[in-house]
């Protein structure tokens, strides 16, 4: 493994938002760049803005390639160099343009080998046309035909949905075994190879309350999720469940898992961001780029009050890290693994090499 400082790549998020607040201030502690070299995707113009409203004075040096970064600063990359209207706390096209502007081009960056992890600042997806989230986004840059996982976490909580974005009605038409059975298999994937937890333990959440009650309150446990549950289990998967989401929630049993499989939105996002709003990190799994975001949103009620914390986005660039790293210590012994040896046993005669097993048994019987 190369011995260097990683390469992060930060795209500034909707600049309406609260983007820049967190990259000023995870930035003003010069300490941070023993770590890692940083290039800020966005404009100087309205990090400049941001900067004197917020009255947070982080120095950072202009580039416009990544190429021209240097270590020990925030190195910030000119993706557009015209105005844009600032209408703090207000999502706005110009707003999410300038956000798909700076995302476009670090993923362009990133197939030219000029960085190794990605971590978002957040966006607001109703600006942006045709934008359906990064882990789509990105899944259908790179069009290789792989799909991605996103994965709310912390230090005490991994949650994975089955369905994303998809409305309540909609919810147990859209849940499959086969869904299910893929989720859960790339969250059993990252887990070891992104968390490196050597034999991950899944909990599956239920549907319905309760479980269902035996099909009184649906039947989806029964039709689809514990049948999906015993598939995993005979590949070799410690999953477990399903699990009513209150009664799991409520006395703690995530503790008792490495990863958390739910069904739809509210259920994995609402416990979540109860216990991680201010420090969960999205990570999106499943694809060659290793993404990152802090779990809170574009926050437009707190833009440009200088209240929000910091911590969500530096816990997303330190997990993008080791993420970058444990990949690399996973796949490094499996690129040259070492050639059987073995002996074989010849016989010299030709009839007994190559005579079929029918043709030796009817010998026999002779």
């Amino acid at each position: 493994m190369e011995d260097r400082k990683p390469r992060v790549a930060i795209t500034h998020g909707d600049t309406n938002g609260v983007g820049y607040e967190v990259i000023l201030k995870t930035f003003a502690e010069p300490t941070i760049f023993e770590l890692f070299t940083p290039i800020v995707y966005g404009s100087p113009k309205v990090a400049a803005y941001h900067s004197k409203t917020l009255g947070i004075d982080t120095p950072f040096t202009i580039i416009s390639d990544a190429s021209e970064a240097k270590e020990g600063r925030l190195n910030l990359l000119t993706t557009f160099d015209e105005e844009v209207k600032i209408d703090l706390g207000q999502p706005t096209p110009e707003s999410g343009q300038a956000a798909l502007i700076a995302l476009d081009r670090a993923v362009d960056d990133y197939g030219k080998g000029l960085y190794d992890v990605l971590v978002t600042a957040p966006v607001f997806k109703n600006s942006i046309p045709d934008f359906h989230g990064h882990t789509d986004y990105l899944e259908r840059k790179f069009n290789d035909g792989k799909k991605g996982l996103t994965i709310l976490t912390n230090d005490d909580l991994r949650v994975a949905l089955v369905t994303n974005n998809v409305a309540i009605k909609d919810v147990p038409e859209a849940i499959t075994k086969q869904k299910i059975v893929e989720k859960a298999q790339l969250l059993h994937q990252a887990l070891k190879r992104d968390l490196r937890v050597n034999n991950p333990r899944i909990a599956v959440l239920s549907l319905n309350p309760r479980c269902g009650e035996d099909g009184v309150l649906g039947t989806e446990e029964q039709e689809t999720i514990i049948p999906a549950i015993g598939e995993l289990a005979a590949q070799g998967m410690q999953v477990f469940g399903p699990y009513a989401s209150d009664d799991f929630f409520g006395r703690s049993s995530y503790f008792r898992f490495d990863g958390v499989l739910a069904m739809y939105h509210d259920q994995g996002q609402t416990p979540f961001k109860a216990v991680a709003y201010e420090n969960g990190v999205r990570f999106t799994t499943g694809l060659q780029l290793v993404r990152t975001a802090p779990a809170h949103g574009a926050n437009f009620a707190a833009a440009g009050k200088g209240t929000t914390d910091e911590q969500s986005l530096r816990n997303a660039i330190y997990m993008a890290i080791d993420v970058w790293r444990n990949r690399q210590n996973f796949d490094e012994p499996l690129q040259n693994p070492l050639q059987k040896l073995y002996h074989e046993r010849r016989d010299e005669s030709e009839k007994v090499r190559f005579r079929t097993p029918d043709s030796a048994d009817k010998k026999k019987s002779e």
